[in-house]
């Protein structure tokens, strides 16, 4: 221990004064999940992946031995990805901030009741071999999201202890000591973690529920992309779809993760099959029927960009009364945010029969037990015979098709070779936004990727033994070529930075643009290049990404602040799409664009990279973006005849140390201004 809190000291020491010299005011508290799970998905990304493609060996981390081994290895391993899960429970599990899953379509079919979630829930742990009774109480399941609402607790949350076990940690200052740590009631007891009903936007909004399901897709297939020993909770690869019916081994991973795998799951085929058979707008009426024939030419359906919800009580829980299309625009957020997580489950629940390379751990888990396997129909060679079905892998290619048929319709401008903005009354628009053309390659590359059979989450960046080449895969690829284009092309200024938006109404080459060049735009360039360049092999876009970061850390660094500003000396407004951008982004310099043989920028080099990282995860996450933090996986603790809130001495504080009446959940702040001191 003396070694590690040496090594620990200095670490901390080479970052805190950077982090000392800036000052994080939260501005906005609103919780949004389009933009919030947009980048705690960069943040689960930019975690253990990340590391570990770095050389980290995952078992040396340790939440309670803070910047260790290294302050990066820690900020990325620990801190980036425990958060990013943590927030994910605290929406989907304790907020209350949308329709309960007992009252979606899934449970109706089987009945509708309590009892009937139940005995689903039961099934779903029995499958990973999770004894029910260690689930936490008072868990509320939401379906989909509203689009926003204050994650400030709603009444007193409940600190009274149930137990505790001695711990030698060490603080993010560098201090060893050994503490007495006490579970609170609320770690295992849900009741008192609502959130502020007043407070909820009750409206649907496509961005929302793509950015959660993106969440829910990422984790579940990492929870369920392997099996274990029952008996010893042992994690071991799948080695066949059925080998978690030979009596020795479970799906998951293992018990606890595998059954976080199961429900997550469960609650995003529930969005989407509210998306399928309740969302789709034609321009005049919900309910519009999405098949998968959909010629958007023809008759154009899509998913309106904001829909109120009258709310119901059904079983004693939030449920759905009536809808109202408030806010009629297909918008390119909408559509992006949404192809992305669908495809990722349309790859993860894959099981044509062409995918000779499919994860048999996947395979297992939609074979008919616990989740329903596809038709026949939908999994052969053939793709004009599909039908519409409820199991995970028909909704998610019925799916797919309507929103890459939007995106290649209703939103790419052809003639220009971009994505526009909107879509409204039967006209596209001619605003181009930077930030979602940028992000539009992302969710391309995985629509592809997917398609074609070949790895996404994790390994989204890997080649694979099947690449079936599919007509959809191709139109893709083209339409990720002409839209990298018209960036490098039109939107990059002679600074060597992108615009935030330009206009096509008029010569998009003479003064169309936008003046401004915002902190987050440059990022979110940074990774739709590196994102195209992965899909095409195209050198000239890695080309391209490398010189924007080199012109960003010229134009935009701020020495005094220790990070990125747009105008450096100056307050910088930083939303979760700024850091999800910034994360994404420089995980993308790390991995793809850092200096190969022969190439010496001194930019580019890895350790200024993984520095940069630090200090900017130090500065704006810590310093106030993460607004609170839940026990134990990310280093928080609470201890025995001790009131301080913050036991890890990392500047996030527990969730009833950090703000409103009763406290705040572990999710980010939806603005915050960052300046230096």
């Amino acid at each position: 221990m003396k070694k590690l809190a040496l090594s620990a000291a200095i670490s901390a020491a080479v970052f805190a004064s950077v982090a000392n010299a800036a000052k994080v005011e939260v501005l906005d508290k609103t919780h949004s999940p389009a933009g919030q799970f947009l980048a705690y998905t960069e943040f689960e990304l930019s975690g253990e992946p990340l590391a570990e493609s770095l050389g980290l060996d995952l078992d040396t981390l340790d939440p309670g031995l803070a910047n260790q081994p290294t302050a990066f290895d820690f900020a990325a391993g620990i801190e980036s990805y425990e958060y990013s899960e943590e927030a994910m429970y605290a929406l989907n599990y304790q907020s209350r901030m949308g329709p309960h899953l007992v009252n979606g379509p899934m449970n109706s079919a089987r009945g509708g009741q309590m009892s009937d979630l139940g005995k689903r829930v039961i099934e779903m742990a029995k499958a990973v071999g999770f004894p029910a009774n260690e689930i936490p109480l008072n868990m509320y399941p939401i379906s989909m999201p509203y689009m926003s609402g204050t994650p400030e607790f709603s009444g007193k949350v409940d600190t009274s202890v149930v137990n505790g076990e001695e711990m030698e940690i060490v603080t993010a200052t560098g201090e060893e000591k050994t503490v007495q740590s006490v579970i609170p009631a609320y770690f295992r007891d849900y009741k008192s973690l609502a959130w502020n009903d007043a407070s909820f936007d009750k409206s649907f909004s496509p961005a929302a529920t793509g950015g959660i399901m993106l969440k829910e897709v990422m984790w579940a297939q990492d929870f369920l992309g392997g099996m274990h020993v029952t008996e010893s909770d042992e994690e071991v690869e799948a080695e066949s779809m059925k080998m978690d019916q030979d009596g020795v081994h479970s799906l998951g991973v293992s018990a606890a993760d595998g059954f976080n795998g199961m429900l997550l799951a469960e609650i995003s085929l529930d969005k989407m099959l509210m998306l399928q058979n309740q969302l789709g707008f034609d321009g005049k009426k919900l309910g519009a029927k999405i098949t998968p024939d959909y010629n958007p030419s023809k008759s154009p359906i899509w998913f309106a960009h904001k829909t109120t919800v009258k709310e119901a009580t059904v079983n004693g829980v939030n449920a759905i009364d009536q809808l109202t299309v408030a806010d009629s625009r297909s918008t390119l957020r909408d559509t992006w945010m949404l192809l992305w997580p669908v495809s990722e489950f349309y790859a993860f629940s894959d099981q044509r029969t062409a995918n000779s390379a499919q994860n048999p751990a996947f395979k297992a888990v939609f074979d008919g037990a616990p989740f329903a396997a596809a038709p026949a129909a939908n999994i052969d060679v053939k793709a004009g015979n599909n039908v519409v079905g409820n199991d995970m892998f028909s909704v998610t290619s019925n799916l797919s098709n309507l929103l890459f048929k939007n995106l290649s319709t209703l939103h790419f401008n052809s003639k220009a070779g971009t994505f526009v903005t909107d879509y409204s009354k039967g006209k596209q628009g001619s605003e181009v936004s930077t930030f979602d053309a940028a992000y539009s390659l992302v969710a391309l590359n995985i629509f592809q990727r997917s398609q074609d059979a070949l790895p996404v989450g994790y390994a989204s960046a890997e080649g694979g033994d099947v690449n079936l080449k599919t007509p959809q895969g191709e139109q893709a690829l083209k339409m990720v070529k002409q839209q990298a284009d018209f960036i490098v092309s039109s939107l990059i200024g002679k600074n060597g930075l992108a615009y935030d938006s330009a206009n096509l109404s008029s010569d998009n080459k003479n003064g169309n643009v936008s003046k401004s060049q915002s902190l987050e735009t440059q990022f979110a360039v940074l990774r739709g290049l590196s994102s195209a360049f992965l899909t095409t092999g195209e050198q000239g876009y890695r080309t391209a990404a490398r010189n924007l970061y080199i012109s960003i850390e010229k134009n935009m660094f701020d020495k005094k602040l220790g990070t990125w500003a747009t105008v450096p000396g100056k307050a910088t407004i930083h939303t979760p799409f700024t850091s999800a951008a910034i994360s994404g982004g420089l995980r993308e310099a790390i991995q793809q664009l850092s200096n190969k043989e022969g190439e010496n920028a001194p930019e580019l080099e890895l350790q200024a990279l993984t520095n940069r990282y630090v200090s900017w995860f130090k500065t704006v996450i810590n310093g106030g973006m993460q607004m609170a933090e839940w026990m134990g996986d990310s280093g928080e603790n609470q201890l025995k005849d001790d009131k301080s809130t913050d036991t890890d001495m990392d500047g996030v504080h527990q969730i009833i140390g950090s703000g409103g009446k009763f406290g705040t959940a572990m999710v980010m702040a939806g603005k915050a201004k960052v300046s230096a001191k």
